[in-house]
C-alpha cells in the first residue's frame, strides 16, 4: 500500500510509474513561480485547507531521518499553484477536503489534522482505495481521483525547483539525490559524468565558493 512505502521507494515508484509526474514539475508555471516569490503565506487556501493539506501531505511523504512534505512545504506549492495555472483543480481540492473532515467527525469526532498519524493513514488509504464513505462529489470526482491529484501535486511540490513555493531547502532534491540542474553553466563536466569529478550539490554550492 502506497501510505507504508518508505520515501525513497514511494519516489522511484511515482517516477517508474507516471513519466507525467516528471512532466508536470518541469511545466512552465509563471503565475505560480510570482506568487511563490511574493509570499509563503495562503494565497487561495485557507488557514484550515492549508492545515489540512499540509498534514496529509505529511503523510504521502513522512518524515523520518530525512526531511518529508512537511519540511520541504509542499503545501506552499499546491496553494501557489492552485491559485494560478492548476486552478481547474481548486473545487476539487475544496469539496474533498470539506468531504474528508465531514467524515472525520461523523467516524472519529475529530477534524483531520486532530487525528492520530495512523487514523490519517486510514483515511487517506479509503480515498486511495476509492472507498471512503459518504463522498458527495459524485461519480466524476471520486475518492481517488482526489488522493491521486493531490498525490502528484506532493511530490511536485517535493522535487520541483523551490522557487516554485515547495522543496525548502532542496529537501526534495536532497533525498532523491538530485544535486541541482548545471544547465545555467554548460552543463557538467565530462569528468563529472564519468564520476571522476566531484559534483557539489547545489545546497552545498554557497558554503564552498561556487
Amino acid at each position: 500500500m502506497t501510505l507504508e512505502r518508505s520515501r525513497r521507494q514511494f519516489l522511484r515508484h511515482t517516477v517508474a510509474a507516471s513519466a507525467g509526474i516528471l512532466v508536470a514539475a518541469q511545466l512552465p508555471r509563471p503565475l505560480a513561480f510570482a506568487a511563490a516569490l511574493r509570499s509563503t503565506e495562503p494565497e487561495t487556501l485557507s488557514v484550515a485547507e492549508w492545515s489540512a493539506l499540509e498534514a496529509m501531505t505529511a503523510q504521502i511523504i513522512p518524515t523520518d531521518h530525512q526531511p518529508g512534505a512537511r519540511e520541504a512545504n509542499c503545501v506552499n506549492f499546491i496553494d501557489k499553484a492552485l491559485a494560478n495555472e492548476d486552478a481547474v483543480a481548486l473545487p476539487l481540492y475544496r469539496g474533498g477536503l470539506a468531504a474528508i473532515d465531514a467524515f472525520c467527525q461523523t467516524r472519529y469526532a475529530a477534524t483531520f489534522v486532530k487525528l492520530p498519524a495512523s487514523d490519517q493513514q486510514a483515511v487517506l488509504s479509503s480515498l486511495e482505495k476509492n472507498t471512503l464513505e459518504g463522498w458527495p462529489l459524485g461519480p466524476e470526482a471520486p475518492p481517488a481521483m482526489f488522493f491521486e491529484t493531490l498525490r502528484i501535486h506532493t511530490v511536485i511540490g517535493f522535487l520541483a525547483a523551490p522557487a516554485y513555493g515547495g522543496n525548502a531547502q532542496f529537501s526534495g532534491w536532497q533525498v532523491a539525490g538530485y544535486p541541482g540542474s548545471e544547465h545555467h553553466s554548460g552543463g557538467y563536466t565530462r569528468g563529472q559524468v564519468e564520476g571522476v569529478e566531484e559534483i557539489v550539490p547545489v545546497w552545498e554550492r554557497d558554503h564552498r565558493g561556487h
